[in-house]
């Protein structure tokens, strides 16, 4: 049997013993948590020298010593982690530690351990931790299998939490649901009021309380759609009649997605609001497809352009002259509809007609195809290919490079379904 507790280490000394993987797994989180780490280990992982020569731990470069947990120059220990590869060293810091009354994990040997590490996460606010028999492989599992529900709503977080206030701009990424960061889909399943946009992840509003009122807010290109003054004038009201209110949106709200207009209307009004980052379509498109937006020897520099606008236009704020000049991987958004202004700009400034193009349509979502061509041909291909919006231009000889490489994908490469439960990827 055990006895859980929630250990407040702000403060307060750690021993690990060893510098190897189960070493490198523990020691972020007590530092997390507020611990002081000293690690006694002649060699540790990159990532354990990059803490401690950051300051974040201390580095004792030596095999345990016997003192180490007892000795008059050693800290008073809290809690004391046995992690080196030999049972016989981490029998002996067991006995010393117990010795001196002081908690010991033993990595090796969970039934020699005085205590157990529990897998633990964090969903909304709430911290799980769970210790089956000492058994990490079903912990982590159960583990996993709790903060998923309370992420996603499914267990009902709602319940008996303190209401959240104000206003949450989530970029809910470039279209398939599992894409969405963590924080943004713990803050959606805790909404009140959720203004989303077409291109985000819709499929997610399936799993919320029926009481949580959707306000649709698209915008369709050359249809119709929600101004912009009206979507800030709901966010605002909405949150100064008590509720929480998410602004779904797909992308990243800070990347051509309006999110600095709607953040300053909440500011303006006194309504307290953040921002969760999301995985933006001018990163995923390209990887999605295959495409590395930068490749050693190849493009040092991406540039990511807005195309709402043609080149030309007098509302337009992109140097397509330096663009064509520059010789870097571009990624346009919005650009299907004018891609033969923008291929024309780029070549009439310079940049070689048979520049390779990529144009992927519906990235990371089951319909996802990609076209291919030159900034020559590039526009009748997509014509051609009968291309719609949502699609991302990718310009730039990273994507020759994917074809030589072999790893450019023209179509959808594994099924969403397959994707969310590990199906078949074997």
């Amino acid at each position: 049997m055990t006895y859980l507790l929630g250990l407040r280490m702000k403060d307060r000394d750690v021993l690990v013993v060893g510098g190897g993987r189960v070493a490198q797994r523990r020691v972020p989180v007590l530092l997390e948590a507020g611990a002081r780490v000293t690690l006694v280990s002649p060699e540790a992982s990159a990532a354990l020298e990059d803490l401690a020569d950051a300051g974040h731990l201390t580095w004792l470069r030596r095999p345990w010593e016997a003192g180490d947990v007892s000795g008059p120059d050693a800290p008073a220990f809290w809690l004391v982690h046995a992690a080196t590869d030999s049972p016989e060293v981490n029998a002996e810091i067991a006995e010393e530690s117990e010795g001196c009354r002081v908690w010991c994990v033993r990595a090796d040997d969970r039934h020699a351990s005085s205590a157990w590490t529990p897998a633990s996460g964090s969903a909304n606010g709430i911290t799980v931790g769970v210790i089956a028999s000492g058994d990490p492989r079903r912990s982590a599992g159960l583990r996993d299998a709790v903060i998923d529900g309370l992420a996603d709503g499914t267990l009902d977080a709602r319940r008996g939490r303190e209401r959240l206030r104000g206003v949450a701009l989530v970029g809910g990424g470039p279209g398939d649901p599992g894409l969405i960061t963590v924080r943004g889909q713990q803050l959606l399943s805790q909404a009140d009021v959720v203004v989303v946009d077409r291109l985000a992840p819709t499929s997610l509003l399936d799993r919320l309380p029926a009481e949580v009122e959707i306000v649709d807010a698209s915008k369709i290109p050359y249809g119709r759609s929600m101004t912009q003054e009206d979507i800030n004038s709901v966010l605002v009201e909405r949150a100064r009649e008590g509720k929480f209110v998410v602004r779904l949106k797909g992308g990243d709200s800070f990347l051509f997605g309006r999110g600095g207009e709607e953040a300053a209307a909440c500011s303006a009004a006194g309504v307290p609001v953040i921002a969760v980052p999301g995985v933006t379509s001018a990163l995923a498109a390209p990887a999605s497809a295959g495409i590395p937006a930068t490749h050693r020897g190849v493009a040092q520099d991406v540039h990511i352009v807005s195309a709402h606008v043609a080149p030309g236009d007098s509302r337009s704020t992109v140097d397509w002259a330096g663009l064509a000049r520059a010789g870097g991987t571009v990624v346009a958004l919005m650009g299907v509809q004018r891609i033969e202004a923008i291929t024309e700009a780029l070549i009439e400034n310079g940049r070689a007609p048979d520049t390779p193009v990529a144009v992927v349509q519906e990235a990371t979502l089951p319909g996802q195809r990609t076209v291919t061509g030159t900034l020559a041909d590039i526009a009748a291909s997509a014509r051609s290919a009968q291309v719609r919006p949502p699609a991302v231009v990718i310009i730039g000889e990273v994507v020759k490079t994917a074809r030589d490489l072999d790893i450019l994908h023209t179509g959808a490469q594994f099924e969403i379904d397959q994707l969310a439960t590990g199906r078949d990827l074997q």
